[in-house]
């Protein structure tokens, strides 16, 4: 018994120790390695003002070059990156060709510099697993692995490019498969998070945090958690017309049999259309229009609109559907925020800022089906205050959305609901959605009963 125990013990130790050196190791990598992206991100950005024209009228020629790059070096890197790593580790065991990271870094600058509406946040987390990918191959992993490294890479992006180095471990082993979250992978994740952070910091990222201080005494307000509840009812409808549209949009557009060129040239020439009518606040990152939503000074004039998220969606669907690189979690943050601040200034005037942060939060929890690291997110980003009810709007969002998802490689591994038939196991992109046969009964009942009624 104790030589078995000793065995036990040994053996979690080198384990524990192995990957404490790999997951330190590649997490300094992809923050140094990410960094250059968003550094780079950042110079395109501030060299607009070079330009002797507004910027976003070079996007169809853009969108071009993008979809060009994209299809010649790397077809991987199409659309909004995340999707794509999440594929890579159910069907190819985490490979993930090393021409990713270029191409992805290229095109994305390419599509948020002309105005696109996408994030960065997609590319970060695919550019840090590809180069957890290139690791596992020149030191010749095993199958399990290189995923496990994948995974930690996909955390290590999502923290470098948020500076929330907690959410973002906790995000790269709850995205993978839905209900399910890899408790074998939390160390080396958190880990590889907290060092592409710290480097990312070392080498001069700063980072954006809201300071809202809701209360002074956090206590018991049941009116103010009945307001928090109808917002996660609001905000997962509003995730589900985020996901209907992003994914209809790029159905329909892919349908179209014209060139892939002429697609992202034209889809374009509507965004510069669209930009000309509504103004620029919908294009590119629109971290400013973020920051207003989520401001707690109450004499800053907000300037978002009822239907500010509506057209958020709309910008953000026509770049990722005519061909754009970028990720979509920062669109999503605008759409979460601005719908918060909408609905906050309607329910509960005086809290305003915190009905936004919690759509910052839920949107995400929703559409990405990931309400813990959107919880823990919120407390990163806003401060303890909030935890309590970011944690109730970003379930009840999550399970109001369906099983639906913007990542259509996600695996389902719980239903949402006991009413409903679904077969676990399945990518959201294939399932098939019904009513349990008991439940079938029960209305074939009332429907008779209505009938019985009427005669």
């Amino acid at each position: 018994m104790i030589q078995k125990h000793i065995t036990e013990q040994t053996a979690i130790f080198f384990s524990v120790t192995k990957w404490v050196f790999l997951s330190s190791l590649v997490g300094v990598i992809i923050g140094a390695t990410v960094t250059a992206f968003l550094k780079i991100l950042a110079y395109s950005e501030s060299s607009r003002s070079l330009l002797p024209f507004d910027f976003y009228y070079l996007l169809p020629v853009a969108l071009v070059l993008t979809v060009w790059l994209v299809k010649t070096f790397a077809p991987t890197a199409e659309g909004h990156g995340t999707e794509k790593v999440i594929s890579a580790i159910h069907k190819e065991d985490g490979k993930i060709k090393v021409s990713v990271i270029p191409v992805k870094t290229l095109a994305t600058v390419l599509t948020i510099f002309a105005g696109g509406s996408v994030g960065k946040e997609g590319p970060g987390a695919q550019i840090g697993a590809g180069v957890a990918s290139l690791l596992s191959t020149l030191l010749k992993f095993r199958k399990q692995d290189r995923k496990k490294l994948v995974i930690c890479g996909i955390s290590a992006g999502f923290a470098t490019v948020f500076g929330t180095p907690i959410a973002g471990a906790i995000f790269g082993v709850e995205v993978l498969i839905i209900g399910v979250i890899m408790y074998d992978v939390l160390l080396p994740s958190f880990i590889a998070g907290f060092a592409a952070f710290t480097t990312a910091q070392f080498l001069g990222i700063e980072y954006t945090y809201y300071d809202l201080h809701f209360f002074q005494d956090v206590s018991l307000d049941l009116l103010l958690i009945m307001k928090v509840v109808l917002a996660g009812l609001f905000f997962g409808f509003v995730s589900d017309i985020v996901i209907t549209s992003i994914s209809h949009t790029h159905s329909v557009i892919k349908k179209i049999e014209v060139s892939s060129y002429v697609k992202a040239f034209v889809g374009g020439v509507v965004i510069v259309g669209l930009t000309l009518v509504f103004g620029e606040q919908y294009i590119g990152l629109g971290l400013d229009v973020i920051g207003d939503a989520l401001n707690p000074d109450p004499t800053v004039i907000h300037d978002i609109h009822w239907y500010t998220f509506i057209l958020k969606t709309i910008f953000t669907s026509l770049s990722l559907g005519a061909g754009g690189s970028g990720g979509v979690i920062t669109p999503i943050f605008y759409i979460g925020a601005t719908s918060g601040n909408f609905l906050g200034s309607i329910i509960a005037p005086e809290h305003i800022p915190l009905f936004a942060a919690l759509g910052f939060v839920s949107v995400v929890a929703a559409t990405t089906n990931t309400p813990i690291a959107s919880t823990i997110m919120a407390v990163e980003l806003f401060g303890i205050d909030i935890a309590h009810y970011a944690a109730l709007a970003a379930v009840i969002s999550f399970l109001i959305s369906g099983h639906r998802s913007i990542f259509s490689s996600q695996i389902l591994a719980m239903r949402k609901s006991e009413m409903l038939s679904v077969k676990i196991g399945e990518e959201v992109e294939s399932m098939n959605i019904s009513l349990e046969e008991h439940e079938m009964d029960k209305i074939e009942k009332i429907k008779r009963k209505l009938r019985k009624k009427k005669k």
